[in-house]
């Protein structure tokens, strides 16, 4: 994400925040109360077309951007464009995330908030359920305001589906981002030792556990020492080949339509089977359950030589450092039932909600509605996502679009955040205008693209991203955190001394007793709420 220097605005507004939160949004949308009306009772406001009013009005507009990036994004050509074309101007209010949690307790106590919220980073599912009254629902807005909008929706009814509260309104805006793969992470294997050892690239899950055993044996790295170590994480990456691609870490499946909680499945006590079997032959690392983060990266980039054979990940190139030429990405391994099964989401990882906000704070919300329409076509979304036509990306003649090269010394990475809102904020980009998006194939957004069709095919429907009640937000965490932990501990004494088959109705009897059945009760409900939305 690349460092960046916090910014005037970027300061600015915790003081203010703190020292005069009563006062904000106070003035509306305008920049003054004579103004705040004007739309409604003027004919100031144009329904279609633009500018969007014809004296200009002013939003105060709250993001939150990660550590010290800053507000540079602000300077973004498309949408100082923006300003001028609507003729509504935008007082932005940058906060850090490093110290938003506090700054974000005051706000919602203080009941007064900005006119519009971007980002799903600044305020969560739970934030804008249980204090649903700060906030406007949408629906007619979207139906009146926002034409973009209401036909990306029908393109892409999953949009709709995860923007609608228990109550059956819409009350925070999605996104779709452009050029994103279906699967989340595949298996990276050291090519360098499976052509040493003339092995090939394992195919089935007793292939795997071959490659694995010769490569703890048979010295690959070729230093004289048995310091290889096959796999160091514990993940539900190495049980996926039975089913178990859980995308969102909930524990929760679809199975032929159905919301399944696995940890009590016939599948995941078979993956469990398995990696005791790689345990108990030290085939995974016996640091396993102990070790941290920084640990971990250590032994991927191991000084003297590459000592970690397999692993999964989302590009190669970010983990194992100076080995990582070593390293290739494979299709995934066959399955004991001989299909293979791939993390991710057939519609693409792509979407997400809580990225735009209206209040109640707002007297001018259809100003609002129809500024923030403008974000969902394709040419504003690649600009919010890249950087702006002219600046980051390029025009070609042929209607593509091509990414320019980062200044020297920045990433490109670093660039897009820096460029542009990138993973925050509405957007959309139709799956029918991706192709005219030109990425290197060699590094980030592209390179994953390339990686993605090795996978692609396999990937499952995860359990989606449902929405919770506020009586269900209060059960959940005394629910999740007692059986979640419960789960964690068990796994990591399974795998460690076995005993599976024997303590396995025990395990699932205790889990009863903790509330399983409530807590999948809740899930289940939120699910059957998702799928109904038409």
């Amino acid at each position: 994400m690349g460092i960046h220097s916090k910014s005037r605005a970027a300061k600015k507004w915790p003081l203010l925040l703190l020292s005069a939160v009563m006062v904000m949004g106070m003035a509306g949308c305008s920049g003054n109360k004579e103004k705040a009306d004007a739309p409604a009772d003027t004919g100031d406001f144009n329904k279609e077309g633009l500018p969007i009013v014809n004296e200009p009005v002013t939003l105060k507009v709250l993001t939150v951007r990660w550590g010290s990036m800053g507000d540079t994004f602000t300077q973004n050509q498309w949408l100082k464009d923006l300003e001028k074309n609507t003729n509504v101007k935008i007082d932005w209010q940058v906060m850090s995330s490093n110290d938003w949690a506090e700054q974000k307790s005051i706000l919602l106590a203080s009941g007064t908030l900005p006119d519009v919220v971007v980002g799903d980073q600044t305020f969560s599912d739970s934030d804008i359920v249980n204090n649903l009254s700060y906030f406007r629902p949408l629906d007619e807005y979207i139906d009146q305001y926002m034409p973009n909008l209401k036909a990306a929706m029908e393109e892409t009814p999953e949009m709709k589906k995860i923007s609608t509260f228990p109550d059956g309104k819409i009350y925070s805006l999605p996104t779709r981002l452009p050029s994103r793969p279906k699967s989340s992470r595949q298996p990276v294997i050291n090519k360098a030792w499976l052509d040493k050892l003339g092995l090939k690239t394992p195919d089935t899950l007793d292939d795997l556990y071959n490659v694995m055993k010769a490569f703890k044996e048979k010295d690959p790295n070729g230093n004289g020492k048995a310091d290889e170590i096959p796999y160091i994480e514990v993940s539900n990456d190495l049980i996926s080949p039975f089913g178990i691609t859980d995308l969102n870490s909930n524990n929760m499946l679809v199975k032929d339509g159905k919301a399944v909680y696995y940890p009590t499945s016939e599948e995941y006590k078979e993956g469990l089977k398995w990696e005791n079997k790689l345990y108990s032959e030290g085939l995974l690392d016996k640091e396993l359950f102990t070790q941290d983060a920084t640990m971990i990266s250590a032994k991927f980039q191991n000084p003297d030589a590459p000592i970690v054979g397999l692993s999964y990940q989302w590009t190669p190139d970010a983990v194992f450092g100076k080995w990582s030429e070593q390293y290739e990405t494979i299709p995934p391994v066959a399955g004991p039932d001989g299909k293979r099964y791939t993390i991710g989401n057939p519609i693409g990882m792509n979407l997400a909600r809580n990225e735009l906000l209206i209040t109640t704070s707002c007297k001018n919300p259809e100003v609002a509605a129809r500024w923030a329409d403008q974000f969902y076509t394709n040419e504003a979304s690649i600009q919010n996502f890249w950087g702006a036509i002219g600046t980051v990306l390029k025009k070609n003649d042929d209607s593509t679009y091509t990414l320019m090269d980062p200044p020297a010394g920045t990433s490109a990475d670093a660039w897009y955040w820096d460029q542009s809102l990138r993973d925050f904020g509405p957007k959309y980009v139709s799956p029918s205008f991706e192709k005219n998006i030109v990425l290197s194939q060699s590094s980030g957004d592209g390179l994953k693209l390339q990686l993605d069709k090795l996978g692609s095919d396999y990937v499952t429907t995860p359990f989606p991203n449902v929405m919770y009640t506020s009586e269900e937000f209060q059960e959940l965490p005394t629910l999740t955190t007692d059986i979640d932990s419960y789960v964690t501990t068990m796994r990591a004494q399974f795998i460690t001394k076995g005993g599976i088959d024997e303590g396995w109705d025990a395990y699932v009897k205790k889990l009863n007793d903790m509330g399983l059945e409530k807590l999948l009760q809740i899930r289940t409900d939120a699910y059957a709420r998702y799928m109904s939305v038409k």
